[in-house]
């Protein structure tokens, strides 16, 4: 949950734009969709999901994915006065990216169905540890950042600031690629589907 990927990311684009605060219910909006994720997949189990799902799931979050880093890329710094404030992130970017994430899916799936019956957790106990880990999810973009309003409030040159936020848009980009190839062409391309 704490590698760098498109979530945090963009958590760390919103403390460098100071708006590690009003980005909160981002944060709460990633860790509700990874609470959601492990109580479903861990109620309703493997055989729910299947692959085809997952590939349709994969486009529709790389395109939300670009549409971000568009707009992160489009972000106006100026470090006196913020012209145009990047948007700030809400409640449900935070809940639609982190459900269309593949990677969220690739990570709770086996955890909620192999890892959570092997050790015995269902019913309250499989409630319990989808909470703590949905904390833990909620606390990646959090610490990412806390990281960009730190490192933010020491940059003095606003072109320094439109960099790191086009490098931003750039990664976003980069990983949406990476999961559109990994994770909707090569199941399409290979005819899993």
């Amino acid at each position: 949950m704490y590698t760098p990927g498109p979530v945090n990311l963009l958590g760390l684009n919103a403390g460098l734009n100071g708006q590690a605060k009003t980005s909160l219910g981002f944060f709460v909006g990633v860790g509700m969709a990874m609470l959601t994720l492990f109580l479903l997949f861990g109620w309703a189990g493997a055989a729910w999901v299947r692959d085809d799902m997952l590939a349709a799931v994969g486009a529709v979050g790389c395109g939300y994915i670009l549409h971000l880093a568009i707009k992160v890329a489009r972000s106006t710094i100026d470090l006196g006065v913020v012209r145009k404030a990047p948007r700030v992130l809400l409640f449900r970017d935070g809940l639609v990216m982190q459900l269309c994430n593949p990677k969220a899916m690739i990570a709770t799936l086996p955890i909620a169905t192999i890892q959570f019956p092997a050790a015995g957790v269902h019913g309250a106990g499989l409630l319990l540890w989808s909470l703590g880990l949905a904390v833990l999810a909620f606390g990646a973009p959090g610490s990412y950042a806390l990281v960009g309003s730190v490192v933010g409030r020491r940059i003095e040159n606003p072109w320094l600031l439109k960099g790191f936020s086009l490098a931003m848009a750039a990664l976003l980009v980069w990983v949406a690629i990476i999961i559109g190839y990994e994770h909707v062409w090569l199941p399409l391309a290979s005819g899993e589907l």
